[in-house]
């Protein structure tokens, strides 16, 4: 099923000159939704293929909770310190650069306003137009180097807080990555509560993933019922290789 588009009548009503200069200012500021969102899948699969490989094995509830929660913690922690260095580097490489062409301004401003000509002719100015645009965008410094930075280099303007892409990430890692151990948290309490505690924490599992791919699906052109499919097949695949791993070497725990 297509992703429905805004017809006429629903674009006009987002184009008024107040909804464009707020959308406009809030352009400026950085999301973090998608780090949320990736934590929260990778957090949703990882804990549910321990989960699943430790089923497999025919071992106890307790050992599927001890693990599920180092999984939860170890790994929703190196994934957010990853998350945080990657955005720190960008954010390196982006001052780099800036840095870079103010020093180009500044040495050879000939060259760099040469640039400017060929930048704004390739978007179709020409004579006068052509003049005029190259003198008003090399009249502010700042202006000047955020141009290079955006149609030389394809840099966006827009730095995201390393801080809060990791922080984002990890919340949702831990939060929906916690879904598949409700059950056998509540069997380790009650142990009479559940009889069969991986089953309703397969269905835990399936609606996190389907909810999960489907906010996802914000974020591309796709529908969020095929959004939310795909992440649950790839999340389901993980599960059954696991599951399969652990049956298949389950036999090891009692040699041991």
């Amino acid at each position: 099923m297509p992703v429905s588009k805004p017809d006429r009548s629903e674009l006009a009503a987002r184009h008024t000159e107040q909804q464009i200069q707020s959308r406009l200012q809030s352009d400026q500021h950085a999301g973090y939704l998608s780090d949320f969102v990736y934590g929260g899948i990778d957090g949703t699969v990882t804990t549910f293929a321990v989960v699943s490989g430790v089923a497999g094995a025919g071992l106890s509830s307790d050992i599927i909770v001890i693990l599920g929660f180092a999984n939860l913690i170890g790994d929703g922690f190196s994934m957010a310190a990853s998350n945080y260095l990657g955005t720190r580097v960008e954010n390196q490489l982006h001052d780099k650069a800036r840095a870079a062409e103010h020093h180009e301004i500044e040495t050879y401003p000939e060259g760099e306003r040469e640039e400017i000509r060929q930048i704004f002719a390739r978007k179709g100015f020409e004579g006068e137009d052509l003049d005029r645009a190259v003198e008003i965008i090399t009249k502010d410094r700042n202006r000047w180097v955020d141009t290079m930075m955006t149609d030389e280099l394809g840099l966006s303007l827009t730095l995201r807080s390393p801080f809060r892409a990791a922080t984002s990430t990890m919340v949702a890692f831990l939060v929906i990555g916690f879904i598949p151990l409700i059950a056998f948290v509540i069997q380790a309490f009650s142990p009479t509560a559940i009889p069969n505690p991986y089953w309703i924490s397969c269905l835990l599992t399936g609606v996190a993933f389907v909810s999960v791919g489907a906010i996802k699906s914000k974020f591309v052109d796709q529908h969020w019922t095929l959004a939310g499919l795909e992440t649950l097949a790839v999340g389901g695949a993980a599960a059954a290789l696991a599951y399969a791993v652990g049956a298949a070497l389950g036999h090891l725990v009692g040699s041991v």
